[in-house]
C-alpha cells in the first residue's frame, strides 16, 4: 500500500488508525479454523455482559461509537430506502422527522438510487439540520481515483465540507481488500480526504460472508491501520446461518470497533419466514453490542415503529434469546430470508462493476 507510514501517524489523533494490534493471530486463527457449529444462543449470552450503555435523551437512546468518543443514536436512519420514496418533498420531510425526534445516524452511499438518497438527504440538511446529524456515506471505489471522485461527489451532493464517517461499500470479495489496501488503492484517497478534513471517521461494510469481514480486518491490520468502524448483517436469522454476530463481532467488541448494524428485517424478507415481529427484530438489534442498527425507513410509520421500539427495548435475558431464535432456527437454514448472503440480488458492485474504478 502506497500510504507512508508518516501519513497514518499523522491521522492517528483524529482517527485512530493505528491500533497495537487490531486483534490477536489467536483469536483471528481461532476463528478461521471453526469447524464445528456453535449454539447461536451460547453465543449470544456471551455477548449478552458487553450490551453497550445507553443513555436515554428524549425519546432515543444513545451509545458510544466504539472508541471514537461520539455518541450516536442505537436507531440509525438508512439511506436507501429514503430514496425510494416517490417525492422528494416527502423524504425531506421524513429525514428532518427522524432528525427532530432525536435519530442523528444518517447513512447513506454515492450509489443508493444513483445519487439520489445523497442529494435529497443533503437538501434534508439545510437549514440547521447538519449539526443534528452525525453523517455517514459510503464509496464503491476501488481505486485512488475512483474512490477520491466518488468522495467529491458525496460532498457535493449531501452539500457538506465534511463527512463524519466514510465507509467502504459492499467488501464482498476476498479480493476486495486487498485492492483496497494496494498502491493506488482507494485507502490512499479514503487518508488523504481524512487528512484534508473531507472525513472524519473510515469504516467498511458488506453483507455477503463473515470470512470477507475477517480477511478485511487482518489486511488492515498487516497495514497498522485501524478501521473506526464496521457494518454488516445482525439479525435473529444471521444467528444461525454464516454468522457475522458470531465470527466477527467478538472481534470488534474485543478492539472497541464501532459496530453498525444492519438487515435487522432481512430487507425485509425475515419478515415473510412469520417467525418474528419487527419490534422484536429490532429488540434482537437493540439487545446486541450495537452502536447503532441502522433501519430502513420510508414513512412516517415505519419511524413511529422504530420509536416505539426503543420505547418498549429492554436488555434481553439469556432465556428470552434463546426463545427468540429457537422459534427462527428452521427457516434460518440455508440462508432462505437472508438472500442479501446467498444472491447477488443485493451485490450492487457485482451488477455495476465499473462503480469500483
Amino acid at each position: 500500500m502506497d500510504i507512508s507510514r508518516r501519513d497514518l501517524l499523522k491521522t492517528t489523533a483524529t482517527s485512530g488508525l493505528i491500533a497495537g494490534a487490531i486483534a490477536s493471530e489467536g483469536l483471528f486463527k481461532h476463528l478461521l479454523a471453526q469447524e464445528e457449529p456453535v449454539e447461536p444462543s451460547l453465543v449470544a449470552d456471551s455477548l449478552l455482559a458487553s450490551t453497550p450503555a445507553s443513555t436515554k435523551k428524549g425519546e432515543m437512546l444513545y451509545r458510544l461509537l466504539g472508541s471514537t468518543g461520539q455518541q450516536v443514536s442505537a436507531i440509525g436512519l438508512g439511506g436507501f430506502h429514503i430514496g425510494k420514496i416517490r417525492e422528494e418533498q416527502d423524504s425531506i420531510k421524513l429525514i428532518r422527522a427522524a432528525l427532530d425526534r432525536g435519530i442523528n445516524f444518517m447513512d447513506n452511499s454515492w450509489d443508493y438510487h444513483n445519487g439520489r438518497s445523497e442529494r435529497w438527504m443533503g437538501a434534508a440538511l439545510k437549514g440547521g439540520y447538519r449539526q443534528k446529524a452525525f453523517l455517514m456515506t459510503k464509496i464503491d471505489g476501488r481505486t485512488k481515483g475512483a474512490a477520491m471522485m466518488q468522495i467529491d461527489e458525496s460532498l457535493k451532493a449531501l452539500q457538506t465540507d465534511y463527512i463524519d464517517l466514510m465507509q467502504h461499500h459492499e467488501i464482498l470479495r476476498f479480493e476486495d481488500p486487498d485492492l483496497i489496501f494496494a498502491p493506488g488503492g482507494a485507502m490512499e484517497a479514503v487518508v488523504a480526504a481524512q487528512k484534508a478534513g473531507k472525513i472524519r471517521y473510515i469504516g467498511f461494510t458488506g453483507h455477503k460472508n463473515p470470512l470477507v469481514h475477517l480477511q478485511m480486518l487482518q489486511v488492515a491490520a498487516q497495514n497498522n491501520f485501524r478501521f473506526d468502524t464496521v457494518q454488516m448483517p445482525l439479525n435473529v436469522m444471521d444467528a444461525h446461518f454464516r454468522s457475522f454476530e458470531k465470527q466477527v463481532l467478538p472481534i470488534l467488541v474485543k478492539n472497541q470497533i464501532g459496530v453498525l448494524g444492519m438487515k435487522s428485517m432481512g430487507d425485509p424478507y425475515i419478515l415473510r419466514s412469520n417467525t418474528v415481529t419487527p419490534i422484536e427484530c429490532l429488540h434482537y438489534g437493540l439487545n446486541l453490542p450495537t452502536s447503532t442498527t441502522i433501519a430502513g425507513i420510508d414513512s412516517i410509520q415505519l419511524l413511529d415503529q422504530a420509536f416505539e421500539a426503543v420505547r418498549t427495548f429492554k436488555p434481553m435475558t439469556p432465556a428470552q434469546v434463546t426463545a427468540l431464535l429457537d422459534r427462527t432456527r428452521t427457516a434460518a437454514v440455508n440462508g432462505k430470508y437472508e438472500l442479501y448472503k446467498t444472491t447477488s440480488q443485493f451485490d450492487t458492485t457485482a451488477q455495476n462493476p465499473a462503480l469500483m474504478g
